[in-house]
């Protein structure tokens, strides 16, 4: 089953719009096991990463990393809102940035990987 690509970017933009709502709400849920916030940054943003480079597959991965680290930049600003309860904290930024950074250079090893496979068929 192949799924279209403008399929894939709803479904990227959908987990954006959640990973947002969910850094700004007052009270978040809880999640089970109750991850660290760190750990909550990080797979949010592994799972932007792969979804991006899934939905966005012609986009260099690098301007991949810059949109989602200025997209966890902007989360950390909006959480600066007093009015909004939450904590800013530039490490969750740098969090964020690295997780994206490692899942999009395992994609590109992969990608590497399958360009030297059909080359040498």
């Amino acid at each position: 089953m192949t799924i279209s690509v403008p399929l894939r970017r709803l479904l990227f933009w959908a987990a954006a719009l959640l990973a947002f709502v969910m850094a700004v709400l007052p009270h978040p849920p809880e999640l089970p096991g109750n991850p660290s916030d760190k750990l909550q940054h990080m797979a949010a943003f592994a799972t932007l990463a792969a979804l991006g480079a899934w939905a966005y597959a012609a986009t260099a991965l690098l301007q991949l990393l810059a949109g989602l680290s200025l997209f966890g930049a902007l989360i950390e600003v909006v959480q600066a809102i007093p009015a909004i309860h939450r904590d800013s904290d530039v490490k969750d930024w740098l969090a964020d940035t690295i997780a994206a950074g490692l899942v999009l250079l395992l994609i590109r090893w992969r990608r590497m990987r399958r360009q030297r496979a059909a080359g040498q068929e």
